[in-house]
């Protein structure tokens, strides 16, 4: 009966991955198709490929190139991942393997900020960017999303480094290790998958950020997902460029996400099994 039981849990999860998969699978036919054959209804899934959608979008038919875009969104999502790391992993230290006062109210703290609709603070962020000249500057969308990010990571790493056994710590302790050291080399090997989880899920949230980036930028510091939304317009078929584009921008997202599954598991499952 236990078996018949996981053989059909086992299925079930399968058919949930087919079925999360299947837009993805659409998306990437739908980009090697012409705009005529993707507008068709229903689409035509025999209709020759073409890669017109991906030049267009890499800009050598005389268009746009998708390059400084890319390369913002990099620089943005992987500089606000590393800061996000160095400022929650001491935070989560002290709240989880040496606890303040009260620190179930810190953490609540730490996730109440998140309850607030962005848009609401959008008007007070523009206004300041546009007083201090930071207004489509890379580095004032950093800011942004170390700021954002930071709240969850500090969440997140707090139940990880409280796995973490205290006897390690206090042996290290004893060996001379200062406080760098304890984290550097003691906590964060140990906690190096809730880490890895933490990190994937920050460069996610920074990279799929689309308000604070369409109202703050404008040319210079344009990201990827700014760049996608130009694609669509009120006249003419865009639906195979737009795939292909979102194809593109999705990529980095996804190959950060293979490439760290093993630890996306851990990280996420840490504590789940006593």
């Amino acid at each position: 009966m236990n078996a018949v039981r996981r053989g059909g849990l086992g299925l079930v999860a399968w058919l949930a991955g087919i079925v999360f998969f299947l837009p993805i699978v659409w998306m990437a036919l739908t980009s090697f198709h012409s705009e005529e054959d993707a507008a068709t209804n229903p689409p035509s899934f025999g209709a020759a490929f073409t890669l017109d959608g991906y030049r267009e979008f890499f800009g050598t038919d005389g268009g746009a190139s998708p390059w400084p875009s890319l390369i913002n969104s990099t620089v943005a999502s992987v500089s606000s991942t590393l800061l996000v790391l160095v400022l929650a992993l001491p935070a989560a230290y002290a709240l989880s393997i040496r606890p303040v006062k009260k620190w179930t109210d810190v953490l609540f703290f730490f996730l109440s900020t998140k309850i607030l609709p962005v848009v609401a603070g959008l008007l007070p962020i523009y206004l300041f960017a546009r007083n201090t000249g930071l207004l489509d500057n890379i580095w004032l969308l950093v800011v942004l999303y170390t700021s954002m990010n930071l709240p969850i990571a500090v969440w997140m790493l707090q139940s990880f480094l409280s796995e973490v056994p205290v006897a390690v710590i206090e042996a290290a302790k004893v060996d001379g290790a200062r406080l760098p050291t304890v984290l550097t080399r003691v906590v964060a090997p140990i906690a190096l998958p809730g880490i890895a989880a933490t990190a994937l899920i920050c460069f996610i949230f920074s990279w799929n950020e689309l308000l604070f980036a369409r109202v703050l930028t404008g040319v210079v510091a344009e990201t990827a997902p700014v760049f996608l939304t130009g694609f669509i317009t009120s006249q003419g078929l865009f639906l195979a460029k737009v795939c292909a584009a979102s194809l593109v921008i999705s990529l980095p997202v996804l190959a950060a996400g293979f490439a760290a599954q093993d630890k996306l598991v851990q990280g996420l499952s840490l504590g789940a099994v006593k």
